[in-house]
């Protein structure tokens, strides 16, 4: 009976430290894909043409972190399709190279409000989007950075400004 304990306590510590499973399934109109668990999705380019597709897929919101000035961003036109498939849009434009905390602050708000779930987030390459959900894990779901950063490295982050950047942050909001 404690070997079945152990054994149980063992596994269960296993599961704890893995992330959960990250899926890459081809989007039409959607750049690096990622999906993870049922609450979220992160991607990088994102066309207006994809929303069509991100609604029978069952996100309620998209985040979009894309500046308008970046090439192909088109972030009015994504924007109207997102509104006429029934989807709220949220833009919150984050530079990647100078990343700003009140960006952060307004991801959190939205990625935790019960209407927008699940979420779509999307950037230029995916990097900004996953950087913001390895934040939302440390500083919403307590997570400490070496397990949010394997997660985040699965949804795509590759970026060390930006991860360090979730580091940062983290640590001076922590709940």
């Amino acid at each position: 009976m404690k070997t079945m304990l152990l054994l149980v306590s063992a596994a269960t510590a296993v599961a704890f430290a893995q992330p959960p499973q990250v899926t890459k399934p081809a989007v039409t109109g959607v750049t690096n894909f990622a999906k993870l668990e049922s609450t979220i999705a992160c991607a990088g380019a994102t066309t207006a043409a994809a929303m069509p597709e991100l609604k029978k897929l069952g996100y309620n919101s998209i985040i979009n972190l894309r500046e308008a000035s970046e090439q192909g961003a088109d972030v009015e036109a994504a924007a109207a399709a997102a509104k006429a498939e029934g989807i709220n849009y949220v833009h919150l434009p984050m530079n990647g190279r100078s990343p700003d905390p009140a960006v952060a602050d307004k991801f959190l708000k939205a990625i935790v409000e019960p209407a927008n779930q699940p979420v779509f987030v999307h950037c230029g390459s995916g990097n900004r989007a996953a950087a913001m959900w390895m934040i939302k894990r440390m500083v919403v779901d307590g997570w400490d950075a070496d397990r949010a950063g394997l997660e985040a490295t699965a949804l795509g982050l590759s970026n060390p400004t930006l991860k360090q950047f979730a580091i940062d942050y983290a640590a001076k909001n922590k709940k």
